[in-house]
């Protein structure tokens, strides 16, 4: 019988000290080892929840996950196969000030490197190709980043099943299972602020993420599907201001409306399209994508897009 994988996520969590770039490598005290933070997924866990949990418990650092610089493979011991998902994770100066590490039975120290010094010490050469993607990141000044997620709304009524106004329909039980649902998800990539199109399905997806984070939802009838079907919509002015603005935010939106705003997020960074925007726009109720997006040359263009399917 063929034995299933074992999926773990984890980081290269970096900073700027005095300018030059630093990451941050574990010493294990079991293995006698320096690798990147990692650890399996817990169960009813997504992989960047586990990402972030990993990393605090292991860093004693709280992160907000960036960029993902790759995926890890390789056979443990019983035999069975290990994934690993890593993204790069910038720790703040507030965040290292507040670590709450001390060396344990896991970890027996925690130590920040340079590139160059960390690539020579790393025990384990998978953890080196992985630091070589997060290196052409540097080297391509894609770093930091900031997250805009384009989130459509979780599961609701249908038309046929629904005689009031299209905007009033609510939420399925599933549809309010998975608005909660992805507040895990959504807090890994660190997100400040929500936005809404006003439809009763959106705004009520986007309630517990906007709670969580201790925020109001916005509303936005540019990205609303009433506008999109009138021909009133405007995810262009809606885009322009959250790239300008440089924080991470979620746009709940509507199934059609989404390919215009991933359209209007490409242009706004000066990005080539593709057909990566149509499977970016192509979300299941309850998925998100998130468009990386750097921080010092938005215009530089798009630096990856990731898509989270709903776990309910």
């Amino acid at each position: 019988m063929t034995e299933t994988a074992v999926y773990a996520a984890g980081g290269v969590v970096w900073r700027m000290v005095e300018g030059k770039l630093r990451v941050l490598l574990i010493h294990r005290t079991k293995y006698r080892d320096l690798t990147l933070p990692k650890g399996k997924v817990d169960p009813g866990e997504t992989l960047a929840e586990t990402a972030v949990r990993e990393i605090r418990e292991e860093t004693g650092i709280r992160v907000a996950l960036g960029v993902p610089v790759g995926v890890s493979r390789y056979r443990m011991p019983n035999g069975r196969t290990k994934i690993v998902h890593y993204w790069a994770a910038e720790a703040t100066d507030a965040a290292v000030r507040t670590s709450s590490f001390v060396p344990n039975k896991e970890v027996a120290a925690i130590e920040w490197m340079s590139l160059k010094k960390a690539r020579k010490n790393l025990s384990y050469p998978v953890d080196v190709e992985i630091l070589d993607e997060f290196q052409r990141l540097v080297d391509e000044r894609a770093l930091p980043t900031f997250p805009i997620v384009v989130l459509r709304h979780a599961k609701a009524r249908s038309r046929d099943d629904w005689e009031g106004a299209d905007d009033a329909r609510p939420l399925t039980p599933r549809g309010r299972r998975q608005s909660q649902a992805i507040v895990g998800p959504l807090l890994a990539f660190g997100v400040r602020r929500v936005i809404s199109s006003p439809a009763e399905r959106c705004v009520r997806t986007a309630t517990p993420i906007a709670q969580a984070i201790g925020q109001r939802v916005q509303f936005s009838p540019s990205i609303s599907q009433d506008a999109w079907e009138e021909g009133r919509a405007d995810a262009r002015s809606v885009i322009g201001q959250r790239v300008r603005s440089r924080k991470p935010v979620v746009l709940a939106s509507h199934g059609p409306v989404l390919p215009d705003i991933l359209h209007e997020l490409a242009l706004a960074t000066g990005t080539m399209s593709g057909s990566y925007l149509g499977s970016a726009s192509a979300l299941e109720p309850a998925a998100f994508s998130v468009v990386h997006v750097p921080v010092e040359h938005p215009g530089a263009g798009i630096v990856a897009i990731e898509t989270h399917e709903p776990q309910v």
